[in-house]
């Protein structure tokens, strides 16, 4: 796996609502853009072969770039797999749908959640959402939210964007009941 780029992004929300944030709203996402294993294949039967050369060393490579990127301990995460479109969706599924992937970010983040998801085939500069949730109980509502992305020449067509988002808090100015409250 060699990465074409590895790109960052900070958000910070200082505002919401029409009201000051108290303690600004951080989110951290870091992207890589690497060949897709199996584009230019075909329809490949058995994944594992691409899984097994890429999954954990994508994984290795994102999870201390996005918590050291967000600057402050993570509460709330997700991940991204963008496939270009010689590809599948399932070529990204593949990657970032596996404990290799995933197990580096949880942790990194002593999360014990599953990661939520989006995996999408499209275009260069295609925009996408990855969707947060709470790190170790993915039903606290205030840190349900998601981070809109878009890599002005990422993926080409043999591709893959792997992504990571990693959230300091919840949303700014969450005001939901807890889900306790309607059971």
């Amino acid at each position: 796996m060699n990465p074409r780029k590895i790109v960052t992004l900070i958000e910070e929300t200082h505002a919401e609502g029409g009201r000051p944030v108290e303690t600004p709203a951080r989110v951290a996402v870091v992207a890589a853009v690497i060949e897709n294993p199996w584009a230019g294949q075909g329809f490949v039967e058995d994944l594992s072969a691409g899984i097994d050369a890429v999954a954990s060393e994508v994984g290795a490579l994102l999870a201390p770039r996005v918590i050291a990127a967000l600057g402050e301990p993570v509460e709330a995460y997700g991940k991204a797999a963008i496939v270009g479109l010689d590809g599948e969706i399932e070529h990204g599924s593949a990657i970032i749908h596996t404990l290799k992937f995933g197990d580096h970010y949880r942790k990194a983040a002593e999360a014990t959640t599953l990661l939520p998801a989006v995996e999408k085939r499209g275009p260069a500069g295609v925009v996408f959402d990855i969707p947060l949730k709470h790190k170790t109980d993915a039903t606290i509502r205030s840190h349900h939210q998601s981070i809109e992305v878009r890599l002005a020449d990422a993926p080409h067509p043999g591709e893959i964007v792997i992504a990571l988002a990693a959230a300091a808090q919840g949303r700014p100015q969450q005001r939901l009941a807890p889900l306790s409250t309607e059971q």
